[in-house]
């Protein structure tokens, strides 16, 4: 093969998506409903876009020359019923078309397919947790501290080496500028989240009381 063929072909690759220099895998959740129903759970390639990591692992329709998805496996977004199908990694909500997020080793993909309405809705899913403290977006990471309450620092403790926290230390104790944040506190078991900030790769901050402990699988908390 000529260099100039070869280069054309690296050229088509790159254009559909296909894995970059990016080695490892990443996770892919497919829901409907906010997680109600579980439709695809799957490792890929790390490198590719998110598109084309779903393209592979279901039957898809896009829209917008491949930039959004219309159908998955036959469930359509509909301008009419008002539901459609949106995307998150690491808990973050996607800030672009899925064509353009090219998946990091060890990143948490989600998929779901809901109602528009968004009102009191966190833009960043405390399902996802330890994400997104250990991988972030876009494989950038921000610091990570933990904070917590008189009855619970060896639940912090515990916490702290999971999300590879810098500090932990009691409430009241400064937040660096621009730290990801995790609020340890004793009372009804409950974890929270919310995204300090306009869009994906801003800082957020969870918060965590009683026995709550990090889950798998679980896509909104009551």
């Amino acid at each position: 093969m000529t260099r100039l063929a070869s280069l054309l072909v690296l050229l088509f690759l790159a254009g559909c998506g296909g894995a970059g220099e990016e080695e490892g895998t990443a996770q892919l959740w497919v829901t409907r409903d906010r997680g109600a129903t579980v439709l695809v759970e799957a490792e890929v390639a790390a490198g590719q876009t998110l598109m084309r990591a779903l393209a592979d692992e279901a039957e898809v329709e896009t829209r917008y020359g491949g930039r959004f998805l219309q159908s998955l496996n036959g469930i359509a977004g509909s301008s009419g019923g008002q539901r459609d199908w949106f995307w998150f990694v690491n808990g973050y909500e996607g800030d672009r078309s899925a064509a353009e997020y090219r998946l990091r080793d060890g990143d948490v993909a989600w998929w779901d397919y809901r109602a528009w309405e968004r009102e009191g809705e966190a833009r960043v899913v405390v399902g996802a947790f330890p994400e997104p403290f250990l991988h972030g977006y876009e494989g950038k990471t921000r610091t990570a501290v933990v904070r917590y309450d008189a009855a619970s620092a060896r639940r912090a403790a515990e916490l702290g080496a999971i999300v590879e926290a810098e500090s932990v230390a009691r409430l009241g104790t400064p937040v660096p500028a621009g730290a990801n944040l995790v609020e340890v506190r004793s009372g009804l078991p409950r974890m929270t989240a919310e995204l300090a900030g306009e869009s994906a790769g801003d800082p957020v901050r969870f918060v965590i009381s009683g026995t709550s402990i990090p889950f798998e699988h679980r896509y909104e908390v009551p």
